[in-house]
């Protein structure tokens, strides 16, 4: 059972940092969503000879009238762009490198409150997934006491599950506030096509791992106080199987104890009986003895006072 429980508190603990780092990699970095942006194409210079509308070499001329044989969209360069929580950054085409703004400030006026309620759900999100993960290790760090064990392990649960459902909340808040920034945010910006990065799936995938465990860490507190409750039952079972038992012995005991008195009663009472007898039988022979005696006496004396009184008489 302790082996089985500690398994369990160690997949909680890795599935609770695999989310944890993928939702740290995926609020600070910039790839939610890329793709590309149709904008106009720069005019040919000697830094640049690629990707731009050659006028010729009296481009410079202001006097000159410069004619491009380009139409449609090859007027246009598509250049590549990836937009996260904070910044969007799309390719320099004047200059190498690339050229960010922010986020929020591209996205319409009445999307930005939904904007920062979803960076706000994104940083509890991640406070949350801190504190569940620091539960889970104290857990299992205190795997011994099984009751702690069990209310680190609720708490963790509990902690765990808001974390998720906070993250859902954050990552749709924030594709419907970039779905409506692409139509309505600024003319330079809104892309020609694009589609969801490797941030957004992390994201998602640290989300997936936040619910898995979750859903391990209910599992296990559960299947351990199902655990317990099926000891406490076969312990209280066998512990009025025992109490039949020693009630039995008792009674047992008490009704042998109590033949045992009865008999001893019986004999004492019949001996008591048998030596008032004897011993009033006894009295009864010396007072009847006695009695005996005192006529034997009486008689005795009376006839020599006859004998006495007879000699008087006659002088003897």
């Amino acid at each position: 059972m302790k082996t089985t429980r500690k398994c369990r508190a160690l997949l909680s603990v890795g599935l609770n940092l695999v989310a944890l780092f993928f939702s740290t990699t995926a609020f600070i970095t910039t790839y939610w969503c890329e793709g590309t942006q149709r904008v106009p194409k720069p005019n040919c210079s000697k830094q640049r000879r690629h990707n731009c509308i050659d006028y010729g070499v009296n481009e410079t001329d202001q006097n000159k009238v410069h004619y491009s044989w380009e139409t449609g969209d090859d007027r246009f360069l598509f250049r590549r762009f990836h937009t996260g929580i904070w910044y969007s950054c799309e390719e320099n085409i004047h200059e190498a490198g690339e050229k960010c703004r922010s986020f929020i400030d591209l996205a319409p006026a009445s999307e930005r409150g939904v904007l920062w309620l979803s960076v706000v759900s994104e940083v509890l999100y991640i406070l949350l997934l801190v504190v569940g993960f620091s539960l889970m290790c104290l857990e299992l760090f205190h795997s011994s006491n099984v009751i702690d064990g069990l209310k680190l392990n609720a708490f963790a649960a509990v902690f765990t599950v808001l974390s998720g459902l906070l993250g859902m909340v954050a990552h749709m808040m924030y594709t419907q506030v970039f779905q409506i920034t692409v139509s309505l945010g600024p003319e330079d910006w809104r892309p020609h096509s694009w589609d969801y990065g490797w941030s957004f799936c992390m994201a998602w995938g640290s989300f997936t791992c936040c619910m898995a465990a979750s859903v391990t860490t209910l599992n296990s507190y559960t299947k351990t106080v199902i655990e317990f409750r099926h000891k406490r039952k076969l312990f209280e079972q066998g512990l009025r199987e025992e109490q039949n038992y020693l009630d039995q012995e008792a009674f047992h005991y008490f009704r042998d104890r109590s033949l045992h008195w009865k008999n001893l009663f019986c004999l004492n009472v019949f001996t008591y009986i048998y030596l008032s007898m004897y011993y009033t039988s006894c009295f009864l022979s010396s007072f009847l003895d006695l009695i005996h005696f005192q006529h034997i006496k009486h008689i005795m004396y009376r006839q020599n006072t006859v004998i006495i009184c007879y000699a008087n008489n006659f002088n003897l």
